[in-house]
């Protein structure tokens, strides 16, 4: 909305706001808050809001733990399920050093970086969110059981789908906070839902994906449930994807409409960009020991392939006209940092834009039951957490874009995880304790 510090100021004095939420993620994407009272805001805006950086995981040690919110005034949102009197709103915050640069390892900065350097070159890239998530009971103490709301399947209604009326409050509060959603359904596994926002810039569609799990969470306790966005919280059902569709801007038209139409050299080799990087960046898209369960089965892909409208593919072109062509890509899912994420993705498209790399050919099989014949001239995805790990650690791509440093404390925090996930007789009880509840 690109609201200036004194629009925010005079709108908070306006209408009964109390409270802010300052927000921000740690390393893994998990969402942080500090809470100031709305006569601090505009001290927060000059000076910042000071926090112990050795207590969030990824960032500082303990020696030079001090770092600073500054609030994003172009990032105001109202919170509507905590209404007046005394209104509550929100920012997503920049992260800075005492000195008042940016902290380097702050992932919606490295993301903004990424996005200049496009923006450099001409372009602007779009990005939609298709996130799922799955509804679990509670018991009565308002802890999540393992029960899911409901046995529906695939864009089930009522009765067999039991997730509806959840589905229109979480709509209804993202369009009161100037999200856009755009469709809702039940997805095909039991309690599985999956709703669908409207695409914008890189920078506002990460902040909006961190919003709308926010929002999914907020609902679903408000109705007594619990909202799971484990990407295989049931390992006999589907898995929960973070589909995500990207486009290029140039001159305000979108260059992958001609891709639609049979050819697009920009397009096409920010396509292949992407396929020759996306095993090095598999940790960051799926960073759960939990997420390689998803691979390979449920529409969830598992080659390095694409194709037009073939969903067991990882990146699909799907059937759509003029500024929503786009691509899809299929393989991350809902516990990655979108910041990171994204910056990466976005990052890999641009590599294979400068190296002017060739999109190898289409693939139309179904990859979930072709022969050895079809699949064996197709790079596999990482098969295990272990094996994501080796191949961004060795990757020189990933260290240009995030840095050595981030790169080995992202690794070392994996690979203790990877590690614990080794040394377990029960992977489903592993999951349960480790991610579920949190996730």
């Amino acid at each position: 909305m690109n609201h200036t510090e004194s629009e925010v100021l005079e709108f908070v004095r306006e209408n009964d706001v109390k409270f802010i939420w300052l927000n921000f993620c740690d390393l893994f994407g998990t969402q942080k808050s500090i809470s100031i009272m709305a006569d601090e805001l505009e001290s927060a805006f000059e000076s910042g809001v000071s926090f112990d950086a050795h207590a969030v995981r990824g960032f500082k040690d303990v020696t030079q733990s001090d770092l600073f919110l500054f609030p994003d005034p172009a990032t105001l949102m109202v919170l509507p399920w905590r209404p007046g009197p005394g209104r509550v709103i929100r920012f997503y915050c920049d992260v800075k050093n005492p000195d008042g640069t940016l902290y380097a390892h702050d992932s919606r900065n490295i993301l903004k970086k990424v996005i200049g350097q496009c923006e450099k070159m001409g372009y602007v890239c779009k990005v939609g969110a298709e996130c799922e998530f799955y509804l679990f009971k509670t018991d009565e103490d308002g802890n999540p059981t393992d029960t899911p709301l409901d046995k529906g399947g695939y864009l089930d209604i009522l009765p067999l789908d039991r997730g509806g009326d959840i589905r229109r409050e979480i709509c209804l509060t993202l369009e009161e906070m100037g999200i856009k959603p755009e469709t809702s359904h039940h997805e095909q596994g039991p309690g599985q839902n999956e709703i669908d926002f409207r695409f914008g810039d890189a920078l506002t569609s990460a902040d909006n994906l961190q919003s709308f799990k926010t929002v999914v969470k907020a609902v679903a306790s408000r109705n007594g449930f619990f909202a799971s966005f484990m990407p295989k919280p049931i390992l006999e059902s589907a898995g929960s994807g973070m589909h995500v569709n990207l486009s290029l801007a140039k001159n305000g038209l979108n260059i992958f409409k001609n891709i639609a139409e049979g050819h697009s050299d920009t397009a096409e080799s920010f396509i292949a960009g992407i396929l020759a990087k996306v095993p090095e960046l598999t940790i960051f898209l799926n960073p759960l020991a939990n997420s390689y369960e998803r691979f390979g089965k449920f529409e969830a892909p598992g080659y390095v392939s694409w194709s037009h409208r073939n969903r067991s593919q990882l990146i699909r072109i799907p059937a759509a006209f003029g500024e929503k062509v786009r691509m899809e890509l299929r393989s991350p899912d809902p516990s990655m940092n979108p910041y990171l994420a994204f910056a990466l993705i976005i990052a890999a498209g641009f590599y294979g834009i400068e190296k002017d790399l060739d999109l190898p050919p289409a693939g139309h099989a179904d990859l979930y039951t072709a022969d050895k014949d079809v699949t064996k001239s197709l790079t596999p995805l990482p098969a295990s957490m272990d094996e994501a790990i080796r191949l961004a650690e060795d990757s020189g791509f990933v260290k240009d874009i995030i840095g050595e440093e981030l790169l080995s404390k992202y690794i070392a925090s994996k690979r203790s995880e990877a590690g614990d996930f080794s040394a377990v007789n029960n992977k489903a009880e592993f999951y349960k304790k480790r991610y579920f509840s949190i996730i």
